[in-house]
């Protein structure tokens, strides 16, 4: 295949991986029409909505910086309130469903490591591939021996036979 659909590829992989590994647990609810992280789901639309909630992580942990949006439910049921991608709160005795909120510290960590795998592999990638090609007779012509050392080499050998 070729360096650009490599490159993407290893790209969806890693978001995958770092996507199923900073999950938290709130969100698993949330996602139950989705497709499971370990299944991929190589569609267009699949490939586009995962990047898109790689970037925009959402999490029913509340905050005191921002208000509570009522999400529309009929029912309060708290299955009802999942499928409609609510976040359940007890409160009392009242099951209300609020919409999730944008969890910054979550985009944060998510960027943080997404930027420091990208320099890792720029910069390992370079020095592996100077490391490997630096041995290869074919590319370095000092790893290769000459006509007059292999001749000698050859003579040597034809003595010692003899």
């Amino acid at each position: 295949i070729g360096t650009h659909r490599a490159w993407v590829v290893m790209v969806l992989i890693l978001l995958c991986s770092i996507h199923s590994l900073l999950a938290a647990p709130e969100e698993q609810g949330l996602g139950q029409s989705e497709a499971a992280p370990n299944k991929l789901n190589m569609t267009v639309k699949g490939v586009f909505e995962s990047l898109l909630n790689f970037f925009r992580p959402m999490t029913c942990r509340l905050s005191n910086e921002r208000p509570l949006i009522p999400c529309p439910v009929e029912s309060l049921n708290a299955s009802e309130c999942l499928k409609n991608h609510c976040c359940p709160m007890k409160i009392g005795q009242d099951l209300q469903c609020h919409m999730p909120v944008k969890d910054d510290v979550q985009l944060a960590i998510r960027l943080i490591l997404l930027t420091g795998g990208g320099f890792l592999i720029l910069g390992l990638l370079p020095i592996c591939c100077c490391a490997i090609l630096q041995r290869s007779p074919c590319v370095n012509p000092l790893q290769r021996m000459s006509k007059k050392v292999w001749q000698i080499a050859r003579e040597r050998r034809e003595r010692r036979e003899q």
